[in-house]
């Protein structure tokens, strides 16, 4: 993954629009799954097209109206869309608009409370739980997972490592990620990488919610 592992950061900071265009910024591209950053200025859309793989588009800045052919949805900040691979779709922004984009690969099983065509919240898929971490897999396939989990305060988990690089998104609340013997804490809308078997653990001094991209090859 084009990220430094070790550090919390802003997609939309860190990817902002550029005047009158269009940008995107490659993160990843594997085994079922692609990973890519766009920052849409004001006023620019993106031409309808049809891929064939799984879209889930998360919003992290601004709003932008997205067209899979059955009539347009906003999604505003915070928010995110599944398109089902196949389908034809194009996106438009009035004010701007800085996303992440997960294309995941046609036979990826997807969690039967992700509607395609519908706007969610992430963080809304799951609850918090007293005393406990809620975990939930959004979608998965060969080469990657898509995780949410939910910890009450004072809940967390011991240090270990993953096979395969991660992205953290904080979704809701405030946690503390300590990785490779340093702590950084992370508040919804920032994000956090991990190196491959890089050693992390993660606990919530406040209630926390979080979506967890793993690649497995």
């Amino acid at each position: 993954m084009r990220e430094t592992a070790g550090r919390t950061f802003s997609i939309a900071k860190e990817h902002p629009a550029t005047p009158g265009c269009t940008t995107s910024f490659a993160v990843h591209e594997g085994t079922g799954l692609a990973v890519s950053y766009f920052s849409l200025a004001a006023g620019t859309d993106i031409s309808a097209e049809t891929h064939p793989q799984h879209k889930l588009l998360m919003v992290a800045d601004g709003s932008m109206d997205v067209d899979a052919g059955d009539g347009a949805r906003h999604v505003a900040a915070g928010e995110s869309i599944l398109v089902s691979a196949g389908a034809t779709v194009g996106m438009a922004t009035q004010e701007g608009c800085t996303y992440t984009e997960l294309n995941m690969e046609r036979e990826t099983i997807m969690n039967q409370a992700v509607k395609a065509g519908d706007v969610f919240r992430l963080g809304e898929l799951l609850p918090y739980q007293d005393g406990t971490i809620v975990n939930m897999d959004v979608a998965h396939n060969d080469g990657m997972k898509l995780a949410l989990m939910s910890f009450d305060a004072g809940c967390g988990l011991s240090e270990h490592s993953a096979p395969g690089e991660a992205l953290v998104f904080a979704l809701d609340g405030e946690g503390v990620i300590g990785y490779e013997g340093q702590e950084h804490v992370i508040h919804a809308g920032e994000c956090f990488k991990f190196d491959k078997n890089g050693r992390h653990c993660v606990r919530a001094e406040k209630r926390f919610k979080m979506a967890l991209l793993l690649t497995l090859q």
